[in-house]
């Protein structure tokens, strides 16, 4: 971390600035990587390890999310795969431009940093963050950018000034949290006026309980993460074959007949494919919440955060949802 970003962040406590407490690595002026954030009103401390500030305990209801993305550090970069499929899904979902200088965005729940990487690409400054230690994996794919400031956060105690951020965005993680409304309220107030916030989210059809995730999630979330990892690396390879013809065949609901997930029609090479299909399948059967929700719920949240221009409709991975917070509060 930089010494420099110290006065963005406020104390998730009581909101106020922090002085530092560090221990500065050889070779990189002002670089933090040990130390800790005191704050100068209530004393509460929160430490930087690895270089990166821990604003939550490292065990927390996120820790399978580490997990996986700490095994699949590269496994969906566009960068490694060597497919835009990263690239097109965000900026599919967001409709913004690819050239983004003098923006500052707050990205909530970044995982191993796919979407990390294309958002840098865009010049602006970025705020990235995971509940899990994923931001391990994120600052070894992407640490190296100038323009990426990384932390390990909570969602629901983001440690910002409320209006920090002229874009927030946060995909494929609102439906993981207990509460998926307050974790976007939470988002809604980082916003500044005149700002966009998009987010996708799991939705709400009657195929997707159809789906095998949830009749066997009352048991695989209970497992050991290793155990159920090491079930699922196993067992995945072997239904691969079944599910790409499956999805020949009868397209997408087909292939929802197998109880995996399968990628070959993304053009993926046979290695990366079966590593894509293993690392979604534990996502799928690992996390301790998953909470679809319904088109009419999600722009509900937008309208009464006084979002305008409120856009909700089908996407990729669910449902997505923009909104620009109006410059003054009619």
């Amino acid at each position: 971390m930089n010494r420099a970003d110290t006065e963005h962040y406020r104390c998730t406590a009581c909101g106020e600035h922090f002085r530092v407490e560090d221990d500065f690595g050889p070779g990189r002026n002002d670089d933090m990587v040990e130390g800790m954030l005191v704050c100068c009103s209530c004393g509460a401390q929160y430490p930087v390890t690895k270089g990166i500030p821990r604003f939550v305990p490292a065990e927390n209801y996120a820790s399978s999310f580490g997990y996986q993305w700490n095994i699949h550090r590269r496994t969906q970069l566009d960068s490694y795969t060597g497919q835009p499929i990263s690239w097109k899904r965000l900026f599919s979902v967001s409709g913004w431009s690819s050239c983004l200088q003098g923006q500052v965005i707050l990205e909530a729940g970044s995982g191993a940093g796919r979407f990390t990487e294309v958002l840098l690409r865009t010049g602006a400054e970025v705020f990235s963050f995971d509940y899990s230690n994923a931001v391990e994996a994120n600052v070894s794919n992407n640490g190296e950018q100038p323009n990426l400031h990384l932390f390990q956060g909570d969602i629901f105690n983001i440690p910002f000034s409320e209006g920090s951020f002229d874009k927030v965005i946060c995909l494929g993680v609102l439906q993981h949290t207990p509460d998926p409304e307050k974790a976007f309220k939470k988002l809604a107030k980082c916003v500044k006026p005149g700002g966009e916030l998009v987010i996708d989210v799991y939705g709400v059809t009657l195929f997707s309980y159809l789906h095998w995730k949830y009749a066997l999630r009352p048991l695989t979330k209970r497992m050991n993460k290793e155990r159920l990892y090491r079930s699922v690396m196993a067992i995945t390879p072997h239904l691969i074959p079944l599910a790409a013809v499956l999805r020949r065949f009868a397209g997408r609901a087909g292939a929802r007949l197998v109880p995996i997930a399968e990628y070959s029609h993304l053009g993926l090479p046979r290695e990366v494919n079966k590593q894509w299909a293993i690392l979604d399948a534990f996502d799928m059967y690992s996390p301790a919440h998953d909470h679809p929700q319904r088109m009419a719920t999600v722009k509900r949240w937008f309208t009464t955060a006084g979002f305008r221009d409120v856009v909700v409709r089908r996407g990729p991975n669910g449902i997505v949802g923009k909104g620009r917070k109006p410059l003054r509060v009619e």
